[in-house]
C-alpha cells in the first residue's frame, strides 16, 4: 500500500508457478488417455467387413425343342382292305378310262336344296317334304244372345209355316171350348224351340195346341245385322160350329 503512494513499484516473484504448470500437463495428458484408450479399444474390436464382388454370369442355354408328336392318325388309320382277288397295279396306267354311266338320280326341281325327297316342291326343307301350318284356331263361339220378346217396336217376323192344331174328338163330344194362349220361344233359324201354357182351357186342348205351335216355322229375326232369338204370344181359339 505504501509502495503504492510512494509511486515505487516492486514485483514480487510468484513461486508457485511452475508446480501450477506442471500439474496443468499432467491432467491433459491423464485426460487425453482416459478419453482415447477407449476409442483404442474400440477400433480394435470392430469387425472386418467383408467385400463384395459383383459378377456378371453368363446366361444359360435354351432347352432343347420339344420330340415330334407321334404320328396318332398312322396309328389309328385302319388297314385298306383289299377284296380277295383283286391285283393292286405297281405302275401308272398308260391312259385313264372313263367309268361307266352309273344309274340316274333325279335331280330334283330348281331352286330345291341339299336333302330333299325326289319330286319335292320348290322350298323344301332338309328333312323332307315342307309340313303345312296348322289352321288357325277356330273363332270363339259367339255369346248366347237373350231372346228378344216381340212387342212394341220390335214386329214378329213373317210365318212362313202354319200348322192347324186338331180338335180332340173327346173335347168335341164334351162341348170343350175356349181360347188357348201360348208362350212360344224361336231360335235364330225360325223354328220353335220351347212352348208352354199361359192359358189353359183343357189338358186335350192344350196338349194339341202346343203340337201344333212347335211345327210353325219363322223367317229369322235380325237385329243390327245379327240373327236373334225371339219370344212371342200365340192365340188359338177352339169353338164349334153348329152344322146345318
Amino acid at each position: 500500500m505504501f509502495d503504492l503512494v510512494t509511486g515505487d513499484v516492486r514485483h514480487i516473484p510468484n513461486h508457485n508457478a511452475v508446480p501450477l504448470l506442471v500439474s496443468s500437463v499432467i491432467e491433459a495428458v491423464a485426460v487425453t488417455l482416459v478419453i482415447a484408450v477407449p476409442l483404442l479399444l474400440v477400433a480394435t474390436n470392430i469387425p472386418e467387413v467383408p467385400s463384395m464382388m459383383a459378377f456378371v454370369a453368363a446366361a444359360p442355354p435354351p432347352p432343347p425343342p420339344p420330340p415330334p408328336a407321334p404320328k396318332a392318325l398312322e396309328a389309328t388309320r385302319p388297314a385298306a382292305v383289299v377284296p380277295h382277288g383283286t391285283v393292286i397295279p405297281i405302275e401308272a396306267p398308260s391312259e385313264i378310262k372313263p367309268e361307266a354311266p352309273g344309274p340316274i338320280v333325279d335331280a330334283g326341281v330348281p331352286g330345291g336344296v341339299e336333302g330333299g325327297v325326289p319330286g319335292g316342291v320348290i322350298g323344301g326343307v332338309l328333312s323332307g317334304v315342307e309340313v303345312a301350318p296348322p289352321p288357325p284356331p277356330p273363332p270363339p263361339a259367339p255369346a248366347a244372345q237373350k231372346p228378344v220378346r216381340i212387342g212394341g217396336d220390335v214386329q214378329a217376323p213373317a210365318l212362313l209355316k202354319r200348322v192347324e192344331p186338331i180338335y180332340p174328338p173327346l173335347a168335341v163330344q164334351a162341348h170343350v171350348t175356349g181360347v188357348v194362349i201360348l208362350e212360344a220361344t224361336v231360335n235364330t233359324r225360325g223354328t220353335v224351340d220351347e212352348v208352354r201354357v199361359l192359358r189353359s182351357v183343357h189338358p186335350l186342348v192344350d196338349r194339341e195346341a202346343m203340337a201344333a205351335v212347335q211345327q210353325w216355322q219363322y223367317s229369322p229375326l235380325t237385329l243390327n245385322g245379327h240373327a236373334s232369338p225371339f219370344i212371342l204370344t200365340v192365340t188359338l181359339s177352339f169353338s164349334l160350329v153348329a152344322k146345318k
